[in-house]
């Protein structure tokens, strides 16, 4: 790392120092916020893509935020919350690259402000129900654990809350940090998974489709349950053939009983945001056609088109799960 930026009212946090001692050679430049390194016009996204920066900041404000209903996975209440803004890896279809102008990382490290959030919202969310917590929405959960020991702070955290239902979601293979401790029934370890063609095609820099099976099996082998994100889906020839490949694979590793939930939806985004993906990649196949602009001012396939893709995942799903663990967050 050949540089970090620190926000000067934590650089003597002690997850701050601990940085500073794994890159003494880093560059150190101090800022007041760091939105005005992150948020500034003008910066190139790809370019820093290719070698990005570290932020290390405090998050501040409304830390916990609610989720639409459309995205739960059984919990009553649903919420999620950032530690980390953007991802190490570059998959062609995020959303993060078309809603920040920075590819930097951001790292968010008083951990202890957001499990007091986490806590106002169990004591606010009515006795007796469960409330989801998920943590995989602005960043992977588990790829940048070796620096953040994000997973290990938090698990031990909810360990104490059985009412919170915790997401780690990721397309990393560092589950190091489950594998060496009891796994937590209200903890949800969650890989997002393609075909291979489609993970070959657009995810640059993430772990192989073989490695995150893999990864999932030894995960699921030490008890934790299993989250499958299959979202989003991609319109392409062989459509069907392709998704029943990855669903056997599989069940071929885990057991169906194994698995807490699985989600899945097209890929769609906002107007805005489409827009200026599509500027930062002109030359991308994925962005080149079928897709069309709803009433409702998202970019998404045509209905049919949609409709038939959802069709055969839930077809798919069904010779494995129960429909109360298989949920369509493109309805």
């Amino acid at each position: 790392m050949d540089t970090l930026y620190l926000e000067e009212k934590i650089a003597d946090h002690a997850r701050v120092r601990a940085m500073l001692k794994r890159f003494p050679k880093a560059e150190r430049i101090a800022c007041a916020r760091f939105s005005e390194v992150f948020n500034v016009r003008g910066q190139n996204f790809r370019w820093q893509k290719q070698k990005p920066s570290w932020i290390l900041a405090e998050k501040y404000g409304r830390m916990v935020l609610p989720i639409p209903p459309a995205y739960g996975i059984g919990s009553e209440s649903n919420y999620y919350f950032s530690h980390i803004l953007n991802c190490p890896y570059d998959c062609r279809y995020c959303f993060l690259q078309g809603m920040y102008r920075s590819a930097h990382q951001v790292w968010f490290v008083n951990y202890e402000d957001m499990q007091n959030a986490i806590d106002e919202v169990l004591v606010d969310c009515p006795a007796g129900e469960t409330v989801g917590f998920f943590s995989g929405y602005d960043g992977d959960s588990l790829a940048l654990e070796s620096l953040t020991g994000f997973a290990e702070n938090f698990i031990s955290f909810f360990e104490k809350r059985p009412r919170g239902v915790l997401e780690l979601r990721t397309k990393s293979v560092n589950v190091g940090v489950l594998l060496k401790r009891p796994a937590l029934e209200n903890v949800v370890v969650a890989f997002s998974l393609s075909p291979r063609p489609i993970a070959q095609a657009f995810e640059h820099g993430a772990p192989s489709v073989g490695s995150r099976l893999q990864a999932m099996e030894r995960v699921a082998q030490r008890g934790w349950q299993i989250g499958l994100r299959l979202d989003p889906l991609i319109a392409q020839p062989d459509f069907k053939q392709h998704y029943e490949q990855l669903v056997e694979e599989i069940f071929s590793v885990i057991k169906p009983d194994q698995v807490h939930s699985v989600t899945f939806g097209p890929m769609r985004f906002p107007e805005a945001m489409f827009e200026r993906m599509t500027k930062l990649y002109p030359e991308e196949r994925l962005f080149a056609a079928g897709f069309e602009k709803r009433g409702d001012g998202l970019i998404t396939y045509a209905p049919e088109r949609e409709g038939e893709m959802r069709s055969v995942l839930q077809q798919l799903l069904a010779e494995f799960l129960p429909e109360k663990k298989i949920f369509d967050c493109g309805e």
